[in-house]
């Protein structure tokens, strides 16, 4: 326990000046305007999951909230290099994702149950396709059902650029509490997962289609 709390302050300290870089270095390099519930998600755990276009989608997620969050990232970043002490100091939490990481898994629901926030991108990398989402890989459903812990999406049109404000919406609130304190099948957490995706899929075509309007709106304007 004492070993933990050692490990918390050690974080909280790293993502304080981590936070303080973003605003007034990473921002106004990388500018991007958020949208929708925008409040610091501060009074519980909550697993944020977002679509994954690029590096700098971790910035938005991570500045969700004001306290540490821990990312499920893939194994092999953690193999060598600055990116190993990276996601080491920032206390990820590596994937193997060639199939089912039960270690990672239970790392995540220590975490959650420890009242520490999650991050999940489920498309498992970035998505360099014309498609809106690669399809999603299985967990976070399931997750937020065995932690009772609420799902945030955060939804990105575009990738972040140099100089080019992007835009980023964080979406309500999605629970899966009929399923809480009941024994999952294999059915129950397939049918999580794909409401999941639809949810978030609706969320994206809301969100494009409101940056669309204001758009039109502005040139009319113009006009």
């Amino acid at each position: 326990m004492r070993k933990d709390k050692l490990q918390t302050g050690k974080l909280d300290k790293w993502f304080k000046t981590m936070r303080r870089f973003a605003r007034t270095v990473y921002k106004p390099l990388f500018p991007y305007k958020k949208h929708g519930h925008t409040q610091p998600y501060n009074d519980r755990a909550y697993i944020f999951v977002g679509n994954h276009l690029s590096l700098f989608d971790v910035v938005p997620l991570a500045m969700a909230t004001d306290r540490p969050v821990h990312f499920m990232a893939k194994s092999a970043l953690f193999e060598k290099g600055l990116m190993k002490k990276f996601v080491t100091k920032c206390q990820c939490i590596p994937v193997n994702r060639d199939g089912n990481d039960i270690k990672a898994v239970m790392q995540a629901m220590k975490y959650l149950k420890n009242n520490e926030s999650i991050v999940i991108f489920p498309e498992g990398s970035r998505n360099r396709t014309e498609e809106t989402f690669l399809p999603f890989k299985s967990g976070a459903a399931a997750l937020s059902i065995k932690t009772k812990t609420p799902i945030v999406p955060v939804i990105q049109i575009k990738k972040i650029k140099f100089l080019r404000r992007s835009h980023v919406f964080y979406g309500d609130i999605i629970e899966f509490s009929e399923y809480y304190d009941r024994r999952l099948t294999d059915a129950d957490i397939k049918t999580c997962d794909n409401i999941l995706y639809e949810k978030m899929l609706n969320l994206y075509n809301e969100f494009q289609y409101t940056l669309n309007a204001k758009k039109i709106k502005n040139i009319k304007k113009d006009i």
